[in-house]
Parts: C-alpha cells; structure tokens; sequence
C-alpha cells in the first residue's frame, strides 16, 4: 500500500472572500511536491488596517519548502486571484502558467517589480496539459466576469481533482467562453476524486442570470438619460464594460473611458484577441469639447476606492470633467461587503450635486459572476465527484456549502486557511495545521499582521499619542520640566486647565520626588512616566493614549 497522499492546503480565500491561495501536493508525508493554485491580494479598509495598501497570503509554510514547488497555475486575471503574483514572486521562484489573456496581466505585475516577464508561461485550454511533477494540469474554460476563466483539471496518481476557480454557469456570456456541460462532463467520466469549488454565492436561491439579459436595460437608460451619463463597474468585467460602451454608442454618445485600470484592461483583451469589435473611443482630452447629452464616460471605482476615478468626480472634477444636475451616474456592479461605506459616500456627493444615481436596483442594471444555490447544484451532478470541499468565502459560505453537498450524497469537509486535508481516501479527512496569516504591503514594504505596526496604529487613532520628553545631566538630575507634545487628544479635560499643562505638573511633581536609583535607571523612568500620564490623562478626559518616552542624558 503506497505511503503517498494528496493534499490539500487552503492558504488564502477560505474563510474569506478574496486573497486566494490554495496548494495542491503529492507524495510522502511532509515530503510532498507541491503546486499552488492562485495567488491574490483582499484589500484594506480603514477600520481594521489603516494605512495599509494591500493585503497579502500568508506564505511562510510555502516559501519554507520552495524547493518542492514545481509550478504556480492563475485561474483567471482577477486581483484576488493573480494580484499578489508581483509582490511575491521572488519568494517562491516557481514558473507561472495561465492562459493568454491572464499571462498578459500577470506579466504587467511582474514588470512593475523588475521582474521578467518569461516566468509566465502561456497555456492554450484544455486538453494541453502541463506537467508539474506528479501532477498533470489542464485549463478548463468556464463562464465569469472576466475573460478566459477557467477551472483546472488536476491529475494525480491519487486521481483527478478539478478546481472550480471562480464561476457561473452563463451559456451567453457576450465576451469569454460560454458554461459548456459536455465538456465538463466529459471530463468527469473517468471520475472525479474530489471537486473543490466556489462557494461565493450559495446562500443565493435563484439560478444565476446572463451577462446577455441585461443589455436592454441599460439601452434603455443610457438613451432616456438627458444629461451626461457616466457609469462604473469592475474594470475586470470586459463584457459589461463593452455592454454599457455599446448602449452608449447606440443612443449616439461618444464613449470615453476613464482609470488606468479600465484602461489596461480593455487593452489587454484586445491584444490577446479576447475582445475584437470595442466600440471607439475618445480620449479625455477631446471628451471635454463635447456636449454634455452627446457623451458617456466609463470609470473605475465601483467599490468606492478614494483614488479611482468615481470618487474624483463625486469630489468636484476629475481630468478637466465635473458633473453637475441632471447627469446620471450609473452603478452596475454589485457593492461587496465591507465595502458599502464608501460607495454610499459617493452617491451622497452626487446627489448633493442634482446627480441622479442609479445603483443595481434588484439586478437590472448587474448580474453576479458566481454560481448561485441552483448552479452549484448543477455543478456538482456534472462533475459528480467522490468529495465536495467548499472553497472561496466566508466561514458561513463553507459550512453551507458543505452542508448543500451532504445532502445531495456527496462527502464533503470546511476547511479554512490553514487546514490541510488528504484527498487520497473515499472521503476528506483533516491530516494537519498550518500557522496562516496575512502580510500587508504597507507602502513598499510587506509586514505581518502580528508584527504590531498596524495595531500601534489603530492604537494611536482610537487613543491619541503624547510624546514626553525628559533631559537629564551627569549627575543623574533632571533639567528642567518634563514637556509634553499632544497629539489626537482634547485640549482640556474636568479641570478646565489645558491638558498638557496637567501633565507636565504632575510629572514634575514625579520628578521632583523620585529616588536616585529611578533616575539612573532609564526603563524604570520610562515606566513611571508612562503610568503618570495615561493617569492624568484618563482622569482629565477619559483617555489611555500611546505614550513615547524621549531621556536624554547629557555626558561630561
């Protein structure tokens, strides 16, 4: 009886929605050659990380056995899935593999760090299949809201696994492949060990719609609209960015797009052959000069994003172009969790300024690029597998997902980031636990989550800061007063005396009664001064802030 197994590690995207990173491995235990499947960023908000730009996977456990990693294979070109790919390449050193229109986007990552653009390695669908070790793998197309997404058929000498990727089952998707059951299912003939799958939108009870159904509604807007029309949706989403681009173009409007985003990526569709008949457009500059019922922008910056291009218009004017009463600002996209605060923001400014907006409205103007309850149900009947294990999306995504799958017969296992299952048997069974977190680029450099930087600064916004500074000479006197420097605290407190007047007082009177061996012992000091003012300043205004402690000695 052989001594392999094959595992499977969620590193990113379960138990979350976003960021994923997901390995596949073959062989003796601890011993395993390994694949990784995705490699994506989730993005900060400033509640819980502020000030962060991006956040990353976790991937120590990998990078600590790099040498058994034989290839990293993108599903499709969307940030959560290939955004991480630039910032932590050199890390892992394994090649890439993706197909054309993903490879081209990985390659612009890869490039914006220094990094050669020869790593990624172009894939035409299935049945080419690359070898990677033990493991043979095959791009399967299937229907998203991206271009050429695509599952992967994952063979092993344990069996065949298939990895859903991100999907829908939309048989008219106007851009990229359309769902095709004969080709899935005949990949699932031989059987199927195990099929790791979406689980985004499994708590949604009606079958997903057609990106085809809602041409007409926006048609329909875009030509009654009066005024300028801008709208904006995922710049990732070719064929809704060319749906709104020819309902635009229909109602005899100049079609501008606007955000570098948008930009890329309708140019990488193009070069790759993905999208072949964009209606023309107009640059920014030219775009000014026309009038304002003659012209529809397209912008980035459908979940809010401070920097995209609809939170510069909401703002007053964004490359020489401001709205004004009577334009229409469309949202076709749908607002993700945890994003509605700064969507609302935005369509508040609007409004203030006579904009009509219009949001999704119950799916008119939007439908999702992930499976519903019905189609994951599908799913599973085609491809009929010994195992079912949820992946992409939250603790609750998982549970129910998995729950789903037992009842239509088939086993199935939650594994979040971090809980490595062996697929080798008739059923998942948990065979160990990997330390995860995620790492954040914060600025140009890539912390932990446990590092502290971004608690410290979570701390100092809810607390405030005070800096105290202390001089002390030769002899182990001090000079002079303590002085404080205030920051994020109120001025005055109960006594109606300045704050930082109260401080300095009472750490002076400290000064004034500590023995010699405090003064001479700088962390005894430190922490006097420390106590002393979160005191003061708790009793003054109800605040602990983060206090820094500046001694300078003097040396004869």
């Amino acid at each position: 009886m052989s001594s392999d197994r094959l595992i499977y590690l969620p590193l990113g995207g379960a138990g979350e929605i976003g960021m994923n990173c997901y390995v596949y491995g073959y062989g003796p235990a601890d011993q395993e050659r390994l694949i990784l499947v995705d490699l994506g960023v989730t993005f900060p908000d400033m509640d819980g990380s502020p000030g962060v730009n991006l956040i990353l996977p976790d991937i120590a456990w990998l990078e600590e056995r790099k040498d058994r990693l034989e290839a990293i294979f993108i599903t499709h070109a969307h940030e959560d899935h290939v955004g991480a790919v630039g910032h932590l390449y050199e890390r892992l050193g394994a090649p890439v593999y993706a197909r054309a229109f993903t490879a081209n986007i990985a390659r612009g990552k890869l490039e914006e760090y220094g990094l050669s653009e020869k790593v990624v390695r172009t894939v035409s669908a299935w049945p080419e299949t690359v070898q990677a070790g033990p493991f043979s793998v095959g791009f399967l197309p299937i229907s998203h809201s991206i271009p050429e997404s695509a599952g992967l058929v994952i063979d092993s000498p344990a069996g065949r696994v298939v990895h859903t990727g991100d999907f829908k089952l939309d048989k008219t998707p106007l851009v990229g492949e359309p769902w095709d059951p004969d080709l899935w299912g005949s990949v699932a003939k031989d059987g199927v060990k195990a099929l790791i799958c979406d689980s985004t939108n499994v708590f949604s009870p009606e079958a997903g719609r057609s990106e085809a159904s809602i041409g007409d509604q926006l048609e329909s807007l875009v030509d009654e609209a009066p005024g300028m029309v801008v709208a904006t949706t995922f710049a990732s989403n070719v064929a809704r960015v060319k749906t709104l681009a020819e309902a635009g173009h229909r109602a005899g409007r100049s079609i501008c797009l606007m955000g570098r985003a948008m930009r890329r990526m309708i140019e990488a569709a193009i070069e790759t052959g993905v999208l072949s008949d964009f209606p023309t457009v107009v640059p920014v500059e030219d775009a000014r000069n026309i009038p304002r019922e003659n012209l529809m922008l397209l912008v980035t910056g459908s979940q809010g994003e401070r920097r995209a291009a609809s939170a510069q218009l909401a703002n007053g004017k964004y490359n020489g172009i401001s709205l004004k009463e009577g334009d229409l600002f469309l949202f076709s996209s749908k607002t993700i969790p945890g994003n509605e605060r700064g969507v609302i923001r935005i369509m508040n400014q609007f409004s203030e300024m006579g904009v009509d907006v219009v949001d999704d409205r119950g799916g008119r103007y939007h439908v999702s690029g992930h499976a519903n309850r019905p189609d994951l149900v599908e799913m599973h009947k085609v491809m009929h597998p010994e195992m079912v294990i949820p992946m992409h999306g939250e603790h609750r995504h998982l549970r129910e997902h998995a729950k789903l799958a037992e009842s239509n017969g088939y086993t199935s296992a939650i594994a979040v980031n971090g809980t490595m299952l062996d697929l080798g048997g008739h059923a998942p069974k948990v065979c160990g636990f990997v330390e995860t977190g995620r790492t954040y680029l914060d600025g140009t450099v890539q912390i932990g989550a446990l590092d502290g930087i971004v608690r410290d600064r979570i701390r100092m916004a809810l607390n405030g800061h005070v800096l105290v500074t202390v001089i002390v000479d030769e002899d182990d006197e001090v000079l002079g007063d303590p002085w404080c420097e205030l920051r994020g605290l109120a001025e005055t407190g109960r006594s109606n005396a300045p704050l930082v007047d109260c401080l300095e007082e009472d750490l002076s009177q400290f000064i004034g009664r500590a023995g010699a061996k405090t003064l001479r012992d700088d962390d005894k000091l430190e922490g006097e001064l420390k106590k002393i003012v979160r005191q003061t300043t708790q009793n003054e205004i109800g605040k602990k802030p983060e206090v820094t402690v500046v001694i300078s000695r003097l040396v004869g």
